[in-house]
């Protein structure tokens, strides 16, 4: 058996793959969307209103260090933010989960804290997650903008986004390396607009 074909890459390699996905962003990522994307959580945090923010396995991860940052503090001392994590509620995405579908269960919690003129911010590397399109399709008859934070493309969720950040790449982690730069980027920007 050949050993570099099994062998794992080196780390100047994993590096270098990060460095040229991060370039390809700055590349084809139009600012003014990432731009629209802090004017809208901004907005709606600004006037009290909910910033959801959801995904599955590392896409959790990632929402909840969002609200994290949003509900704490990202750089600056100012009042928390009503920032939501529907991944981080173990008794009901159990409950919910196990009675009717884990498919919906970020809708149904969309529905009982969305609100006309809040954000739902939706993440999935393949832009193709059930539970993130079906709490979109929620969200847009609430009167809520879309936030997706995808791969290439933005699979299915691209069509229900307001607001479509998707990285040039099909490489899950390479994907959540340049999603966490993104979301950093937004919360440093939309606290300095609300501290």
């Amino acid at each position: 058996m050949d050993s570099q074909a099994t062998s794992a890459p080196s780390l100047h390699g994993c590096l270098t793959a990060a460095i040229d996905v991060l370039r390809r962003t700055m590349d084809s990522l139009d600012p003014a969307r990432v731009e629209a994307a802090v004017d809208a959580v901004a907005t709606a945090l600004g006037a009290n209103r909910a910033l959801l923010v959801c995904g599955n396995g590392g896409s959790a991860s990632d929402a909840q260090h969002i609200t994290g940052e949003l509900v704490g503090r990202f750089l600056k001392e100012r009042r928390g933010l009503k920032a939501i994590c529907l991944s981080s509620n173990a008794a009901v995405l159990t409950a919910w989960s196990n009675d009717y579908s884990y498919d919906s269960v970020f809708a149904r919690q969309t529905e009982a804290y969305g609100e006309p003129g809040g954000v739902l911010l939706g993440i999935s590397t393949s832009g193709n997650s059930r539970n993130v399109i079906a709490a979109f399709e929620v969200a847009k008859r609430l009167g809520m903008t879309t936030i997706a934070m995808t791969g290439e493309g933005g699979g299915k969720m691209a069509a229900l986004s307001d607001i479509l950040l998707d990285v040039p790449s099909r490489s899950t982690p390479l994907i959540q390396q340049v999603h966490i730069c993104l979301y950093h980027y937004l919360c440093e920007q939309v606290e300095a607009r609300l501290a």
